[in-house]
């Protein structure tokens, strides 16, 4: 019995332990479905929050990554502009734009920068340091950078067999400017050049251009420089994953700018040129009635092509260095209107004309003493000669220092600032160039300002002042319009380079307003005695400009100017040498051209500069005419006389 009973036990512990062991089994499953369970929910939710995604980026933004899709494939090539030409007054090209063709990198499609500057260093002949400075001036880096003007056949060459490695050099056409008389007109045509950042950063600039533009920056260039420029096109092409362009989509073409009509007479302008070859100074011919400028010379002068060109390679590099090596006195600078020099004799005309119109002298009681020169304090100041008590007619036509020493001193200072400054002198002209000075005319508060050692306003002064020296100094252009509004009794306009704006199919579109001329009444007395003594300055025996300015039958009138640069005792060399003025005016009784020549460190401003201003008067007069009006070589090289005075100013 017990084995059965025994059996019987182990059964039921078995089944006991069978029924015993189950309960953690069962709790692993259930930890194990709620962690699929949650494994799934999470599978869901994923697939879910993927769905969405896709069906966002499906149907709601599907025309944006469309278009970002499109845009890897499509590019937009800039298409400059031609800038409109510059013309002389009869319609001559002065300025244009010829095809040229440039080497330009997209920085976008460049994967190796450094083999890129190596392969341009070592294809194209252009230094890493250029094209690294020119990466760093233009941004963003989606603009095109020019790395080299003028590419030659070879150089295009090259970048077109080598796209598959190069894929961000191309080859783009683009309009180069072209001066074609080279240093002729430079001042006043000026120049173009790419764009700076620190111009970026200034008004008008920053609304109106971005990096790597190429605009005016002098002359007329930039005073026009909107109305010049055009608008730019594009070229849009496809480009392979390389950059590479495989065809092309559409082009939009650009505008070109508007062509400027100048107010130069290329005919004058030339011979003006012509004449100062190899001297230093300036020329300017203007009409009086209008205050057109017919011609404008600086000397020395400068090459425009060189900025559109050559500036990037060594040689242009090299050239610029040497334009820049003295900044005071760099041939960039436009000595007609930024040049400040004392005027000499020529200044008489404006110390007669107040001196009149005051009282001071009358037509009838004008005699002064020339004494030969006049004391002050414990110098003497030297006139050429003495002239015993001449008119003003004689003072103004022989130039009598002396008579307007003492002339000056009975006026004063005040008087003399006042008058000056009627007449423009002491400011901006308002002609249409930049960097237009202003000058100095006498004043107390002038010397007190410059002069620390001997502040206090002297007769010694008054003296300097009434014949153009010592605080007198302003450029030619202001005193060619005084003396020209003196001719015109009175009348005093602006004087400008613009005379029309033109579209491409020639319809004008705009035309010069003058807002800056101004009226000072002077009396018909004043203007016939004072335009008299031009008049005999440059007709009659005696007159400072008889031999060398006199235009027989074509009565110009003129008035002469010897304007020493340093004391006669401290004069060291060329640079010490006096300057040489004349300005007038032709016909004396109806006035249509006025001239201001300056002849830097050359002498008596009869001998050296009235031939210039005789030259252009001949060269107008003969066009005018249509016929030679002098058949006599018109020479302005000549050996200017001695000077042994201190102040001898003819």
């Amino acid at each position: 019995m017990f084995p059965d009973k025994l059996t019987r036990m182990l059964n039921n512990k078995d089944s006991e332990m069978v029924l015993e062991q189950p309960s953690r089994p069962t709790d692993d499953s259930q930890e194990i479905a709620l962690r699929v369970s949650i494994f799934k929910y999470l599978i869901f939710i994923i697939f879910l929050l993927l769905g969405a995604r896709f069906w966002f980026l499906q149907v709601i933004d599907h025309k944006k990554y469309l278009q970002e899709a499109e845009n890897n494939r499509i590019r937009d090539l800039p298409l400059p502009a031609p800038r409109g030409n510059i013309l002389d007054r009869e319609g001559r090209i002065l300025v244009d734009s010829r095809p040229s063709f440039s080497i330009v990198v997209d920085r976008e499609e460049m994967r190796n920068r450094e083999e890129t500057l190596k392969a341009i260093s070592e294809n194209l002949g252009v230094s890493r340091e250029f094209v690294l400075e020119q990466f760093e001036n233009i941004t963003p880096r989606s603009l095109p950078v020019t790395i080299k003007l003028n590419a030659t056949a070879a150089d295009r060459a090259w970048v077109e067999a080598h796209q598959y490695e190069h894929p961000e050099l191309r080859v783009q056409e683009v309009p180069q400017r072209k001066y074609p008389y080279g240093e002729w007109m430079a001042h006043a045509l000026g120049y173009v050049g790419q764009i700076s950042k620190r111009q970026l950063e200034l008004p008008g600039y920053r609304e109106n251009y971005k990096m790597g533009d190429i605009i005016g920056q002098d002359g007329l260039e930039k005073t026009y420089n909107l109305m010049l420029m055009g608008k730019e096109g594009s070229r849009r092409v496809i480009v392979d994953s390389l950059g590479r362009i495989k065809g092309e989509v559409g082009v939009i073409a650009p505008t070109p700018g508007m062509d400027l009509y100048t107010t130069i007479d290329l005919d004058l302008q030339r011979v003006a040129e012509e004449q100062m070859a190899g001297k230093k100074g300036v020329v300017i011919a203007m009409d009086p009635r209008n205050g057109e400028i017919l011609a404008m010379v600086s000397r020395q002068s400068f090459d425009p092509n060189l900025f559109s060109q050559r500036i990037t390679t060594p040689e242009g590099k090299a050239e610029y260095r040497e334009l820049m090596a003295d900044p005071k006195h760099s041939p960039l600078y436009n000595k007609a209107i930024r040049g400040t020099f004392p005027t000499g004799s020529t200044w008489k005309i404006l110390i007669s004309t107040m001196a009149l119109e005051l009282g001071a002298i009358t037509p009838e009681k004008s005699r002064i003493v020339c004494g030969g020169g006049i004391a002050t304090g414990n110098r003497f100041v030297r006139c050429m000669k003495n002239h015993g008590a001449p008119d003003i007619h004689t003072a103004i036509a022989q130039s009598c220092d002396g008579y307007f020493y003492r002339l000056g001193l009975k006026l004063g200072v005040d008087t003399i600032n006042e008058w000056v400054s009627k007449m423009g002198m002491g400011r901006k002209t308002g002609i249409d160039l930049p960097h237009e000075e202003r000058g100095i005319i006498p004043s107390r508060e002038y010397k007190a300002r410059v002069n620390k050692i001997d502040p206090r306003w002297k007769d010694f002064d008054t003296v300097l002042a009434s014949v153009g020296q010592g605080t007198v100094a302003v450029p030619p252009l202001q005193l060619l319009r005084a003396i020209s509004g003196i001719a015109m009794g009175g009348e005093f306009y602006t004087p400008h380079l613009f005379k029309e704006l033109r579209d491409r199919n020639n319809k004008p579109i705009k035309f010069y307003e003058d807002r800056g001329s101004f009226k000072l009444p002077i009396s018909k007395v004043t203007h016939s005695v004072v335009t008299f003594g031009m008049w005999g300055a440059a007709n009659e025996p005696g007159g400072t400009a008889y031999v060398r300015g006199r235009l027989d039958g074509f009565d110009i009138a003129g008035k002469t100017g010897t304007a020493q640069v340093i004391a006669m005792e401290k004069a060291r060399g060329e640079e010490h040498k006096d300057h040489g003025w004349f300005v007038s005016f032709a016909p004396w009784k109806s006035p249509e051209i006025a001239v201001v020549v300056l002849v830097e460190n050359a002498g008596f401003g009869g001998v050296v500069a009235a031939p210039v201003a005789r030259a252009v008067y001949v060269e107008y007069f003969s066009k005018k005419l249509g016929y030679p009006v002098d058949k006599q070589q018109v020479a302005a090289n000549t050996n200017p006389l001695k000077q042994n005075a201190v102040s001898s100013r003819q």
